[in-house]
């Protein structure tokens, strides 16, 4: 069905752009290697429309176009060049011509690449895919690691070697009275495969959870967290290093708890009284934690999530390239591993979807400590909480992170950043405004946060939103 120009006035109504739909000016003419990139990276992220002689910024003024005269043959060009079919076709609008191209999605399991580079979309910029991205597009169609069987046992070994009273404590059920029941619900939850008679198949994923001793599977031994302390702010010296020997699930608190007492005191002064407190709120290492075992990449051998103790900060990290920006891990949610995450939330490991980023940052924000910071690494992803710092103390880097989590943390809550909010959330005092007007200043010079343009220039009344808003 032909493209109309009502439904090119929807595309450029949508709020923003987004991996499915792409806007160009494009008077004149559009760069055609440019145009093969961008057709591969949509196809990559699902498949969706580029649409040229359109002004890519709100309220997306249509332009008009010259280019592509012929869309026949910049279509059969494409597919020359591509080796996949786009379609072309040129619309009337009434400010102009407009150029669409559908483009389809990929194939499951396969991604496009051009010149040899297989692209995806980051923003404005085409960027070539991680090779945690690879990985899972490859593996699209396969079993999932986590599911396929870790040891045959049989009912008895089943119990011996997996903590079901912890199972059923979390699950907050009723123990079962009888072997059998025992393995009925763990049947149901498709925990075990019943493979002959008297025997079971035992899912690396339940082994994960709910081991005694994870060195009982070897295929899943290596994937136990580590705990690793030095003495100073440097990897130079280490104090102690441990690695969990207990299921994520049956051994998530005794790894908290250890953490915990790991963790150095930090002098702080309340009401002119001193304090000593620890370094990092329990509820910050608990959901950093849950975070880091869930949202792993199980299929990167040899590594598992860390948590190394600094005296001066916290790094907890997994391996695998986050699957939603950095940026967007306040109000962005997407697992790689879904049930893992659901069984973990439904044994109260882990809270619902996507809301353990904004406790992290409620609590440091409680605590009036510097802001996270999330980061990547090769094939890691980084999670950094520092201990306390005053606010003369803090970096530009610092102010401004603290600035822009603020506002995202208030645009998730519905709510939104003003002068005053973010005062408070460095515990500034009201003399305190203009400093903060500063670091607002910095934030928006540096494209972290935006004034909302809703509530006209009054000073007074000015509030802001994260860069995305």
């Amino acid at each position: 069905m032909p493209t109309t120009a009502e439904q090119i006035d929807l595309w450029r109504a949508v709020p923003k752009e987004h991996q499915q739909l792409e806007f160009k000016e494009a008077k004149q003419q559009f760069d055609t290697r440019k145009l093969c990139g961008y057709c591969v990276a949509i196809a990559n992220e699902g498949g969706g429309q580029l649409l040229l002689g359109i002004a890519n910024a709100p309220p997306r003024p249509v332009t008009g176009t010259h280019a592509f005269p012929d869309t026949n043959d910049i279509a059969q060009k494409l597919f020359e060049w591509l080796r996949f079919r786009v379609d072309v076709e040129a619309v009337l609008h009434p400010d102009g011509r407009v150029i669409v191209f559908h483009i389809p999605p990929r194939p499951r399991g396969t991604a496009y690449h051009y010149d040899g580079k297989y692209l995806m979309r980051s923003g404005e910029e085409l960027v070539a895919m991680s090779e945690d991205r690879l990985r899972a597009i490859f593996a699209e169609g396969r079993p999932d690691w986590l599911e396929e069987p870790s040891a045959e046992l049989s009912a008895q070994d089943v119990i011996e070697l997996l903590d079901t009273q912890a199972y059923f404590e979390l699950r907050k059920l009723p123990y079962p009275t009888s072997q059998a029941g025992v393995m009925e619900r763990l049947k149901h939850d498709r925990l075990i495969e019943p493979i002959a008679a008297g025997r079971f198949a035992i899912k690396r994923i339940t082994a994960l959870l709910l081991a005694k001793h994870l060195s009982d599977f070897s295929d899943v031994s290596r994937k136990a967290a580590r705990v690793v302390v030095y003495t100073g702010n440097s990897k130079v010296d280490t104090r102690l290093e441990r690695s969990g020997g207990r299921g994520y699930a049956s051994g998530f608190r005794g790894l908290v708890r250890f953490v915990m007492e790991q963790l150095p005191q930090n002098e702080v002064i309340e009401d002119a009284i001193r304090k000593e407190q620890k370094l990092v709120p329990e509820i910050v290492i608990r959901e950093l934690i849950a975070n880091a075992l869930i949202h792993q990449d199980f299929t990167i051998g040899g590594s598992s999530a860390m948590v190394e103790i600094y005296a001066d900060r916290l790094e907890i990290s997994n391996p695998g390239d986050p699957m939603v920006p950095e940026q967007r891990f306040i109000d962005g949610y997407q697992s790689r591993n879904e049930r893992l995450a659901d069984l973990m939330r439904r044994m109260g490991v882990c809270e619902e979807k996507g809301s353990g980023i904004d406790k992290v940052v409620h609590s440091v924000e409680a605590f009036q400590l510097p802001a996270p910071e999330f980061t990547t690494t090769h094939q890691r992803t980084v999670a950094v909480v520092y201990g306390h710092r005053q606010f003369e103390a803090m970096t530009r880097a610092d102010r401004i992170r603290a600035c822009y989590q603020h506002a995202a943390l208030k645009r998730v809550m519905g709510d939104h950043m003003t002068n005053r909010s973010l005062r408070e959330r460095f515990g500034l005092a009201e003399e305190k405004s203009a400093l903060v007007s500063q670091v607002i200043a910095a934030a928006i010079e540096e494209g972290a946060v935006k004034a909302d343009e809703t509530v006209g220039g009054s000073r007074r009344h000015a509030r802001y939103l994260p860069f995305w808003a």
